[in-house]
């Protein structure tokens, strides 16, 4: 999947679409393409409705009132304390600074207010929504994003797995792996203030989803401006929460007020397929082979042993110690092993970097 796949007017085809409202009969109104869901009953019937939306679909639901207004202020108020005893170093789409982040606010959620917690992850909806697109078992993380006034609009992307990749590596993985990567998660968000146009709620792509080389077509001036052109934008209320499968192409407005701090609490679901069957012990394998790997002249041999011995994937970390500063994701353990390979370290200095790589990501 290379960017000569890419063509916009073949993007056009798909996303230029019409939501039929009969073909959701659960939904209680389409607004600008997206599907609107207000105090659903959550039964099988729903469930087809909300596979067939976030696949084939507008790929963008929202419930309204997902949250009642005593979970969501309470939560908030623990955000804000958090925020304020530690500000946010880095952001994935933004400049340090230009956003207030909360990096793994559900564990940090809780440890600090369990009860707050119980509340708020006792949502029928967060767990009927999650279920009916990754089945039982999903894993939950969430994040807390809040957008300041002036906060500037982020760039049209897709969400993690693919989405968090460079260029580059996006275009070595093949085409069926395209395919895969939304089905591994699940994009959401719970508006934690009310939400007006002119704070810059989340801008969407509907259809975006089902183009498939979209995770290369990202990084393209042209596909960008089309986004610009013809992107939807919902005013949410707080506690609605919005859906949305991954590969949606989509990203925060801006905040044009001057007072709202756009408060978020982004939920990020992943499919509880994504490990492998055992356990492994990479970095004790990294240190006892490292002598070894030293020896092997060939550069595509030690390339080779490197990703059969080493992580090489840079999630998951704690993205607090471990921000990714200098693009979408922090240095795998990979990534270290291959520049120690490369500088010849001593063995020595490469069980320290890999010991203090180990403590950043640690929860």
């Amino acid at each position: 999947m290379t960017a000569t796949t890419c063509r916009l007017d073949d993007f056009r085809e798909v996303v230029e679409r019409t939501t039929d409202p009969g073909e959701y009969p659960r939904a209680a109104s389409v607004e600008q393409n997206i599907l609107i869901y207000d105090g659903p009953r959550l039964d099988d019937a729903l469930r087809a409705d909300l596979v067939r939306a976030l696949s084939a679909g507008p790929g963008v639901v929202v419930f309204r009132r997902a949250l009642g207004p005593g979970p969501v202020d309470a939560a908030t108020a623990v955000f804000e304390e958090m925020i304020a005893s530690q500000p946010s170093v880095g952001d994935h789409f933004a400049k340090p600074g230009a956003n207030d982040r909360v990096w793994n606010a559900l564990q940090k959620l809780a440890f600090r207010a369990p009860e707050v917690f119980c509340d708020y992850y006792a949502s029928d909806v967060i767990a009927f929504v999650s279920a009916a697109w990754l089945g039982p078992g999903y894993q939950v993380t969430s994040q807390v994003n809040v957008v300041n006034p002036g906060g500037a609009a982020q760039v049209a992307h897709r969400d993690y797995h693919l989405g968090f990749q460079s260029a580059a590596a996006i275009e070595a993985y093949p085409e069926h792996v395209h395919a895969l990567s939304p089905v591994l998660t699940l994009q959401g968000a719970v508006a934690h203030c009310d939400m007006p146009l002119e704070s810059g709620p989340t801008l969407y792509l509907p259809y975006s989803q089902t183009y498939l080389p979209g995770y290369v077509a990202t990084s393209r001036s042209e596909f960008r401006d089309y986004f610009d052109a013809h992107r939807m934008q919902l005013p949410l209320a707080k506690g609605d929460a919005v859906f949305f499968n991954p590969a949606v192409f989509h990203a925060a407005g801006t905040n044009r007020s001057s007072s709202i701090r756009r408060m978020a609490n982004l939920l990020q679901v992943s499919s509880p397929f994504g490990r492998a069957m055992e356990s492994v012990d990479r970095l004790a394998i990294c240190n006892a082979l490292y002598p070894a790997m030293l020896r092997i002249a060939d550069e595509r041999g030690r390339r080779n042993v490197v990703a059969a011995a080493a992580e090489g994937y840079a999630f998951p970390t704690n993205l607090d110690r471990d921000p990714p500063l200098d693009g979408l994701a922090p240095p795998s353990q990979a990534d270290i092993v291959w520049q120690a390979l490369v500088e010849r370290w001593e063995p020595a200095r490469l069980r320290s970097e890999l010991a203090a790589h180990a403590e950043r990501r640690a929860a």
